[in-house]
Protein backbone atom coordinates (compact mmCIF):
# COMPACT_ATOMS: atom_id res chain seq x y z
CA UNK A 1 0.00 0.00 0.00
CA UNK A 2 2.83 2.38 0.88
CA UNK A 3 4.54 1.62 -2.40
CA UNK A 4 1.38 2.47 -4.33
CA UNK A 5 0.97 5.81 -2.54
CA UNK A 6 4.62 6.56 -3.08
CA UNK A 7 4.33 5.80 -6.81
CA UNK A 8 1.28 8.08 -7.14
CA UNK A 9 3.08 10.94 -5.45
CA UNK A 10 6.05 10.42 -7.74
CA UNK A 11 3.84 10.65 -10.87
CA UNK A 12 2.11 13.75 -9.50
CA UNK A 13 5.47 15.33 -8.74
CA UNK A 14 6.69 14.68 -12.26
CA UNK A 15 3.53 16.13 -13.83
CA UNK A 16 3.63 19.27 -11.69
CA UNK A 17 7.41 19.72 -11.67
CA UNK A 18 8.25 23.13 -13.12
CA UNK A 19 10.49 23.60 -16.11
CA UNK A 20 11.72 26.77 -17.69
CA UNK A 21 11.71 27.25 -21.45
CA UNK A 22 14.15 30.00 -22.43
CA UNK A 23 14.72 31.56 -25.86
CA UNK A 24 18.26 33.11 -26.06
CA UNK A 25 20.11 35.24 -28.61
CA UNK A 26 22.66 32.87 -30.10
CA UNK A 27 25.33 35.54 -30.43
CA UNK A 28 25.03 37.37 -27.08
CA UNK A 29 23.20 34.65 -25.10
CA UNK A 30 20.79 37.37 -24.03
CA UNK A 31 17.50 35.97 -22.70
CA UNK A 32 14.62 37.04 -24.90
CA UNK A 33 11.61 35.02 -23.79
CA UNK A 34 11.11 32.49 -21.03
CA UNK A 35 8.19 30.27 -20.07
CA UNK A 36 7.52 28.29 -16.90
CA UNK A 37 6.01 24.97 -17.89
CA UNK A 38 5.11 21.64 -16.45
CA UNK A 39 4.43 18.33 -18.10
CA UNK A 40 0.73 18.66 -17.22
CA UNK A 41 0.53 22.13 -18.81
CA UNK A 42 2.25 20.91 -21.95
CA UNK A 43 -0.10 17.88 -22.21
CA UNK A 44 -3.26 19.95 -21.64
CA UNK A 45 -2.18 22.74 -24.01
CA UNK A 46 -1.20 20.26 -26.72
CA UNK A 47 -4.47 18.36 -26.39
CA UNK A 48 -6.52 21.56 -26.61
CA UNK A 49 -4.52 22.66 -29.66
CA UNK A 50 -5.08 19.33 -31.43
CA UNK A 51 -8.81 19.37 -30.61
CA UNK A 52 -9.11 22.96 -31.88
CA UNK A 53 -7.22 22.09 -35.07
CA UNK A 54 -9.51 19.12 -35.71
CA UNK A 55 -12.61 21.26 -35.07
CA UNK A 56 -11.39 24.03 -37.40
CA UNK A 57 -10.59 21.52 -40.13
CA UNK A 58 -14.05 19.97 -39.79
CA UNK A 59 -15.72 23.38 -40.09
CA UNK A 60 -13.67 24.27 -43.16
CA UNK A 61 -14.56 21.00 -44.86
CA UNK A 62 -18.26 21.18 -43.97
CA UNK A 63 -19.00 24.83 -44.78
CA UNK A 64 -16.49 25.88 -47.45
CA UNK A 65 -15.77 24.77 -51.05
CA UNK A 66 -12.51 23.20 -49.84
CA UNK A 67 -14.39 19.91 -49.38
CA UNK A 68 -14.60 19.58 -53.16
CA UNK A 69 -10.83 19.11 -53.31
CA UNK A 70 -10.97 16.01 -51.12
CA UNK A 71 -10.59 12.86 -53.26
CA UNK A 72 -13.87 10.95 -53.44
CA UNK A 73 -16.03 13.85 -52.20
CA UNK A 74 -18.78 14.77 -54.65
CA UNK A 75 -18.76 18.31 -56.02
CA UNK A 76 -21.87 20.51 -55.90
CA UNK A 77 -21.06 21.80 -59.37
CA UNK A 78 -20.71 18.26 -60.68
CA UNK A 79 -24.07 17.33 -59.14
CA UNK A 80 -25.68 20.34 -60.80
CA UNK A 81 -24.14 19.49 -64.16
CA UNK A 82 -25.18 15.85 -63.82
CA UNK A 83 -28.78 16.91 -63.08
CA UNK A 84 -28.85 19.27 -66.06
CA UNK A 85 -27.41 16.58 -68.34
CA UNK A 86 -30.06 14.13 -67.10
CA UNK A 87 -32.85 16.55 -68.03
CA UNK A 88 -31.24 17.27 -71.41
CA UNK A 89 -30.83 13.55 -72.10
CA UNK A 90 -34.47 12.89 -71.25
CA UNK A 91 -35.52 15.76 -73.53
CA UNK A 92 -33.34 14.45 -76.37
CA UNK A 93 -34.78 10.95 -75.96
CA UNK A 94 -38.34 12.33 -76.20
CA UNK A 95 -37.39 14.42 -79.24
CA UNK A 96 -35.79 11.38 -80.88
CA UNK A 97 -38.89 9.26 -80.25
CA UNK A 98 -41.12 11.99 -81.73
CA UNK A 99 -38.81 12.31 -84.76
CA UNK A 100 -38.79 8.54 -85.29
CA UNK A 101 -42.59 8.42 -85.18
CA UNK A 102 -42.76 11.34 -87.61
CA UNK A 103 -40.31 9.61 -90.00
CA UNK A 104 -42.38 6.41 -89.76
CA UNK A 105 -45.45 8.40 -90.82
CA UNK A 106 -43.48 9.88 -93.74
CA UNK A 107 -42.44 6.35 -94.75
CA UNK A 108 -46.06 5.17 -94.68
CA UNK A 109 -47.09 8.18 -96.74
CA UNK A 110 -44.42 7.47 -99.35
CA UNK A 111 -45.45 3.83 -99.61
CA UNK A 112 -49.18 4.60 -99.44
CA UNK A 113 -49.69 2.25 -96.52
CA UNK A 114 -51.88 2.45 -93.42
CA UNK A 115 -51.36 0.25 -90.38
CA UNK A 116 -54.24 -2.06 -89.55
CA UNK A 117 -54.50 -0.74 -85.99
CA UNK A 118 -54.74 2.87 -87.11
CA UNK A 119 -58.21 4.34 -86.83
CA UNK A 120 -59.52 6.10 -89.89
CA UNK A 121 -61.89 9.04 -89.87
CA UNK A 122 -64.70 6.85 -91.17
CA UNK A 123 -64.27 4.36 -88.32
CA UNK A 124 -64.30 7.16 -85.77
CA UNK A 125 -67.48 8.62 -87.25
CA UNK A 126 -69.04 5.17 -87.20
CA UNK A 127 -68.06 4.71 -83.56
CA UNK A 128 -69.41 7.98 -82.26
CA UNK A 129 -72.35 8.64 -84.55
CA UNK A 130 -75.76 9.15 -82.98
CA UNK A 131 -78.83 7.08 -83.51
CA UNK A 132 -80.99 9.04 -86.01
CA UNK A 133 -84.17 7.79 -84.35
CA UNK A 134 -83.23 9.66 -81.15
CA UNK A 135 -82.57 12.98 -82.88
CA UNK A 136 -84.99 15.43 -84.44
CA UNK A 137 -83.66 15.71 -87.99
CA UNK A 138 -86.23 18.15 -89.31
CA UNK A 139 -84.33 21.33 -90.33
CA UNK A 140 -85.56 24.64 -89.08
CA UNK A 141 -86.15 27.57 -91.43
CA UNK A 142 -82.96 29.41 -90.38
CA UNK A 143 -80.89 26.27 -90.97
CA UNK A 144 -82.25 25.84 -94.51
CA UNK A 145 -81.50 29.47 -95.36
CA UNK A 146 -77.95 29.15 -94.00
CA UNK A 147 -77.30 25.96 -95.95
CA UNK A 148 -78.47 27.60 -99.20
CA UNK A 149 -76.24 30.63 -98.55
CA UNK A 150 -73.17 28.50 -97.82
CA UNK A 151 -73.77 26.33 -100.89
CA UNK A 152 -74.00 29.43 -103.08
CA UNK A 153 -70.74 30.81 -101.65
CA UNK A 154 -68.92 27.51 -102.14
CA UNK A 155 -70.02 27.34 -105.74
CA UNK A 156 -68.15 30.54 -106.65
CA UNK A 157 -65.22 30.20 -104.19
CA UNK A 158 -63.66 26.88 -105.05
CA UNK A 159 -60.15 27.96 -104.20
CA UNK A 160 -60.83 30.00 -101.07
CA UNK A 161 -62.63 27.81 -98.61
CA UNK A 162 -61.73 26.02 -95.40
CA UNK A 163 -63.18 22.53 -95.56
CA UNK A 164 -63.55 19.95 -92.81
CA UNK A 165 -61.06 19.87 -89.96
CA UNK A 166 -58.04 21.20 -91.85
CA UNK A 167 -59.22 24.82 -91.65
CA UNK A 168 -56.81 26.00 -94.34
CA UNK A 169 -57.08 27.55 -97.82
CA UNK A 170 -56.02 25.08 -100.51
CA UNK A 171 -54.97 26.06 -104.02
CA UNK A 172 -54.92 23.77 -107.01
CA UNK A 173 -51.42 22.33 -107.57
CA UNK A 174 -52.05 21.81 -111.28
CA UNK A 175 -54.91 22.07 -113.75
CA UNK A 176 -55.85 19.06 -115.83
CA UNK A 177 -58.04 15.99 -116.21
CA UNK A 178 -58.37 13.61 -113.28
CA UNK A 179 -57.48 10.18 -114.68
CA UNK A 180 -57.76 8.21 -111.43
CA UNK A 181 -59.73 9.18 -108.34
CA UNK A 182 -59.18 8.54 -104.65
CA UNK A 183 -59.95 4.91 -103.79
CA UNK A 184 -59.12 3.76 -100.24
CA UNK A 185 -60.17 0.14 -100.95
CA UNK A 186 -57.52 -0.14 -103.66
CA UNK A 187 -55.03 1.77 -101.48
CA UNK A 188 -54.89 4.58 -103.99
CA UNK A 189 -54.86 7.47 -101.51
CA UNK A 190 -54.53 10.15 -104.16
CA UNK A 191 -55.84 11.61 -107.39
CA UNK A 192 -53.88 11.40 -110.64
CA UNK A 193 -54.12 14.57 -112.74
CA UNK A 194 -53.02 14.42 -116.36
CA UNK A 195 -51.18 17.56 -117.48
CA UNK A 196 -48.66 18.50 -120.20
CA UNK A 197 -45.04 17.65 -119.59
CA UNK A 198 -43.11 20.25 -117.49
CA UNK A 199 -46.31 22.01 -116.36
CA UNK A 200 -45.48 23.92 -113.14
CA UNK A 201 -46.62 22.16 -109.96
CA UNK A 202 -47.64 24.56 -107.17
CA UNK A 203 -47.95 24.03 -103.45
CA UNK A 204 -51.51 24.08 -102.14
CA UNK A 205 -50.73 26.19 -99.03
CA UNK A 206 -47.95 27.76 -96.98
CA UNK A 207 -45.61 25.26 -95.39
CA UNK A 208 -42.15 23.75 -95.18
CA UNK A 209 -40.61 21.09 -97.42
CA UNK A 210 -39.96 17.97 -95.31
CA UNK A 211 -39.00 15.63 -98.17
CA UNK A 212 -37.60 16.26 -101.63
CA UNK A 213 -35.85 13.23 -103.11
CA UNK A 214 -35.86 10.61 -105.85
CA UNK A 215 -37.61 7.29 -105.22
CA UNK A 216 -37.49 4.27 -107.52
CA UNK A 217 -41.25 3.65 -107.52
CA UNK A 218 -42.62 7.21 -107.69
CA UNK A 219 -39.73 9.19 -109.19
CA UNK A 220 -39.15 12.70 -107.91
CA UNK A 221 -41.27 13.21 -104.79
CA UNK A 222 -41.76 16.35 -102.73
CA UNK A 223 -43.72 16.55 -99.45
CA UNK A 224 -44.81 19.81 -97.85
CA UNK A 225 -45.95 20.07 -94.24
CA UNK A 226 -48.63 22.66 -93.52
CA UNK A 227 -50.26 23.80 -90.30
CA UNK A 228 -52.56 21.51 -88.30
CA UNK A 229 -50.45 18.43 -89.20
CA UNK A 230 -51.54 18.55 -92.87
CA UNK A 231 -49.21 17.00 -95.47
CA UNK A 232 -49.44 17.45 -99.24
CA UNK A 233 -47.53 14.98 -101.42
CA UNK A 234 -46.57 15.43 -105.07
CA UNK A 235 -45.19 12.37 -106.94
CA UNK A 236 -43.88 11.42 -110.41
CA UNK A 237 -42.47 14.93 -110.97
CA UNK A 238 -40.06 15.61 -113.80
CA UNK A 239 -37.91 17.89 -111.62
CA UNK A 240 -37.94 19.52 -108.17
CA UNK A 241 -37.54 23.26 -107.58
CA UNK A 242 -37.26 23.12 -103.77
CA UNK A 243 -35.05 21.33 -101.28
CA UNK A 244 -35.78 19.86 -97.88
CA UNK A 245 -36.10 22.51 -95.19
CA UNK A 246 -37.18 25.36 -97.47
CA UNK A 247 -40.24 27.43 -96.66
CA UNK A 248 -42.84 27.78 -99.42
CA UNK A 249 -45.84 30.02 -99.98
CA UNK A 250 -49.26 28.99 -101.25
CA UNK A 251 -49.25 28.85 -105.05
CA UNK A 252 -45.43 28.81 -105.29
CA UNK A 253 -43.90 26.52 -107.94
CA UNK A 254 -42.17 23.58 -106.26
CA UNK A 255 -41.82 21.08 -109.12
CA UNK A 256 -42.83 20.27 -112.69
CA UNK A 257 -45.07 17.57 -114.14
CA UNK A 258 -43.11 14.54 -115.31
CA UNK A 259 -43.20 10.83 -115.98
CA UNK A 260 -40.64 9.49 -113.50
CA UNK A 261 -40.68 6.32 -111.44
CA UNK A 262 -41.74 2.74 -112.10
CA UNK A 263 -45.44 3.28 -111.32
CA UNK A 264 -46.24 5.78 -114.06
CA UNK A 265 -47.96 5.58 -117.41
CA UNK A 266 -47.44 9.09 -118.73
CA UNK A 267 -46.97 12.72 -117.69
CA UNK A 268 -49.23 13.37 -114.71
CA UNK A 269 -49.26 14.50 -111.08
CA UNK A 270 -49.98 12.02 -108.32
CA UNK A 271 -51.35 14.25 -105.53
CA UNK A 272 -52.11 13.16 -101.95
CA UNK A 273 -53.43 14.85 -98.80
CA UNK A 274 -52.80 13.42 -95.32
CA UNK A 275 -54.19 14.87 -92.09
CA UNK A 276 -52.82 13.53 -88.76
CA UNK A 277 -51.73 10.30 -90.45
CA UNK A 278 -55.03 9.70 -92.25
CA UNK A 279 -55.46 9.98 -96.05
CA UNK A 280 -58.03 12.47 -97.35
CA UNK A 281 -59.74 12.67 -100.71
CA UNK A 282 -58.15 15.68 -102.48
CA UNK A 283 -61.29 16.16 -104.58
CA UNK A 284 -63.12 17.22 -101.41
CA UNK A 285 -60.77 20.19 -100.97
CA UNK A 286 -59.22 21.07 -104.35
CA UNK A 287 -60.63 21.74 -107.79
CA UNK A 288 -58.28 20.61 -110.57
CA UNK A 289 -60.21 22.16 -113.50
Amino acid sequence: MAKKVKKTKEIKRKLLHKYRLVILNESTFEEKISFKLSRLNVFVTGSLFIIGLIGLTTLLIAFTPLREYIPGYSSTQLKKQATELTYKTDSLVRTLEYTNRYLDNIRLVLKGEIENNEASRDSLFEKFKLDPSSVDLNPIKEDSLLRAEVALEDKYNLFEKAVGDIDIVLFSPVSGMVSQVFDAQKKHYAVDVVAPFETPVKTVADGIVVFAEWTAETGYVIIVKHKNELLSIYKHNGSLNKMQGELVKAGEVIASVGNTGEFTTGPHLHFELWNNGSPMNPLDFVDFK
